[in-house]
């Protein structure tokens, strides 16, 4: 008996137990001898009497997918608990299947016990609540536990629509032709070799352009050109690339975004063959991108509004199968970029020809690309300088343009920005050089108010116009960031610090406010701090990738980050974006109501209570850090 006790003082949680509770529990544990490479339990089957606490020897947990791999596997050694989830979490039932490797000895808490030991002694049940919370930060973990019985059906869908590589499917070779190639002997070699792409390279033999059916049926037969003009003359350029590692997803979504239809195939710095969208396209079947094909032919304004209100759905599915909430925000990114980008087209046509070069680019969440179903209109427009006799020419067209687009996306249903940061503003709407001075400006104020609105603008993509302006711009910014900085920093740091994870300050819980009556938390608030703070570094260190994401791979490149911070910043921000797209498409489509950013936790599952909560003291955790490195100041 002296010997159990001594034992369970140096087993977590029970050495938190007083010295009485001690003695009692372990006359309760009952003894059991394993024998080698048993199996014990079996995973979503065998139900635990109690909880495990190992004396001898050694178990080996895993998770079996459906080619019966094992997955996430661990080793339990003496000292180590097995069943406390299971039994609190799993209605009794082993999450895992567990071997015994050696000769084992196992001392068995009855789950009465075990279960009372819970109802009071706090930090005893925390241990177990807050193991399983950290667990779900492990998206592996996370899908077996909520996928157990149908991991075939909802993880390798996906994998096979959402994990697929460049690498894994057929590219074809490229066939090319000189930039002084006539345009009919073009035309012939595509004939012979049955392909309706030939790429064009340069006299250093560097691909330059491409041309396909449909280039030589608009720039040559439609205008009645010569077939003897070279075939640079009517070619389609530049070309878009993807590494051969990418995801599939990743190259149709690419190609929406930039219209092009071909991509050649990039690996270690060479060219290996291309891949068309129609191949892309008929390979995904039903899948969420033949719906985003289907936006781009709308072609009116009222179609383009059904087909943004059939997006929730499309959310739903894809969360139900367990698609990444990244990818779901690409899913929703591209869609609306594509009205945007139809939108931008028509009110073109309806205008007529712009008079300068300029770029329509998005802000905040959507420049980002992490837009939700709760989005209203973030844009602003930058166009080339002029002389002074065309400065309000221009300037005229610009704004009644903005005005227009604006109107046709709040129709569709991205409302007007409440904060004016749009287009048809017209401070958001300027030369490029203006811009320059604008960000300059902020830049040497760095006042709270002027960091408010390098956060927005820094949060900056364009999705239509001329690249170079965008490139030239963001080299200046380049530029300029090189220069001291400390005062923008310290101010960018404060306003990361600015919303604190909703945790009460003793036991951890959810803290919540009231809204109709409706005790509930703002996850869009809880998530900002991340936003925010990997903005800051990605500032100082001139990191000009929009996306969360990306960004931190990239601090990661830098070595910023390490690799396990990235990962736990990564798994906390996508979890908790899971998490606010299902709430919003619920709203809209079973409560037919508009959508929010509001949750209320007694709604929510114990395992998203407890995931919650390890995710916002990871939050915690990292905003002290950019305090004391940025604000000097362990206290805020």
């Amino acid at each position: 008996m002296d010997n159990r006790i001594s034992f369970l003082k140096t087993v977590v949680p029970f050495n938190l137990l007083p010295q009485d509770v001690l003695e009692h529990t372990a006359g309760l544990l009952g003894e059991v001898h394993y024998p080698k490479d048993a199996t014990i339990y079996h995973q979503e089957t065998t139900r635990l009497k109690g909880v495990d606490i190992i004396a001898a020897g050694e178990y080996e947990t895993f998770f079996y997918d459906s080619s019966h791999n094992k997955r996430l596997v661990e080793i339990f050694k003496p000292g180590d608990c097995f069943g406390g989830i299971s039994e609190l979490l799993n209605g009794r039932k082993s999450l895992t299947t567990v071997i015994v490797k050696k000769d084992t000895v196992v001392y068995t808490l009855p789950r009465k016990a075990f279960n009372a030991l819970c109802r009071e002694h706090e930090a005893f049940y925390q241990h177990f609540t807050d193991s399983f919370g950290k667990r779900m930060l492990n998206e592996e973990f996370a899908h077996f536990y909520k996928n157990p019985t149908n991991f075939e059906k909802s993880f390798i869908s996906s994998e096979q629509l959402y994990s697929l590589r460049i690498e894994s499917i057929e590219y074809r070779e490229i066939i090319w032709c000189r930039a002084d190639t006539p345009v009919y002997q073009a035309a012939i070699v595509m004939g012979q070799q049955k392909i309706s792409c030939l790429f064009v390279k340069d006299e250093q033999s560097k691909i330059i352009g491409f041309v396909t059916d449909i280039t030589i049926r608009d720039n040559v037969v439609a205008k009645q050109a010569s077939f003897e003009s070279p075939v640079s003359s009517i070619m389609d350029s530049p070309v878009a690339s993807i590494n051969v590692h990418a995801f599939v997803y990743e190259a149709v979504l690419n190609m929406f975004r930039t219209k092009k239809r071909y991509l050649l195939v990039e690996k270690n710095g060479e060219y290996i063959g291309f891949i068309s969208r129609n191949k892309l396209m008929s390979e995904q079947g039903q899948s969420p991108l033949v719906f985003i094909q289907s936006v781009k032919q709308a072609l009116s304004i009222d179609e383009l509004k059904r087909k943004w209100e059939a997006v929730p759905r499309l959310v739903t599915q894809l969360l139900e199968r367990g698609v990444h909430a990244a990818i779901v925000n690409q899913v929703i990114t591209t869609v609306s970029d594509t009205i945007a980008i139809k939108v931008i087209e028509t009110v073109t046509r309806q205008m007529g020809p712009a008079p300068a070069k300029f770029v329509f680019m998005v802000l905040g969440s959507e420049g980002r690309k992490e837009q939700t179903l709760k989005t209203d209109q973030d844009n602003a427009i930058i166009y080339e300088d002029k002389a002074n006799e065309h400065r309000e020419e221009v300037r005229e067209y610009f704004l009644e343009f903005a005005t227009m687009v604006s109107g046709h996306l709040n129709t569709i249903g991205f409302s007007y920005c409440t904060g004016g940061y749009m287009a048809q503003n017209p401070k958001w709407t300027h030369s490029l050089s203006h811009w320059k001075n604008n960000y300059v400006a902020w830049m040497n104020e760095s006042l709270p108010e002027t960091v408010m609105q390098i956060a927005t603008f820094f949060d900056c993509r364009y999705i239509y116009g001329d690249e170079h302006i965008m490139k030239e711009l963001e080299a200046f910014l380049d530029e300029q960031l090189q220069n001291p900085m400390d005062r923008l920093f310290h101010f960018m740091a404060k306003n990361a610090l600015q919303y604190e994870p909703p945790l009460t300050p003793f036991f951890k819980s959810i803290r919540t406010f009231k809204v109709d009556k409706k005790e509930v938390f703002d996850i869009k608030k809880a998530m900002t701090p991340i936003v925010d703070l990997v903005r800051v570094y990605a500032l100082k260190n001139r990191i000009f990738e929009p996306n969360t994401g990306e960004r931190l791979k990239a601090l990661k490149d830098k070595q910023v980050f390490t690799e396990s911070e990235v990962t736990e910043l990564l798994q906390s921000y996508y979890y908790l974006m899971g998490l606010r797209l299902k709430t919003q498409s619920q709203h809209i489509i079973h409560d037919h109501l508009p959508p929010d950013n509001y949750i209320m936790p007694q709604q929510l599952s114990k395992i998203d209570q407890l995931t919650l909560k390890e995710i916002f003291k990871t939050i915690e955790n990292f905003q002290l850090r950019i305090r004391m490195q940025f604000t000097g100041n362990l206290l805020g």
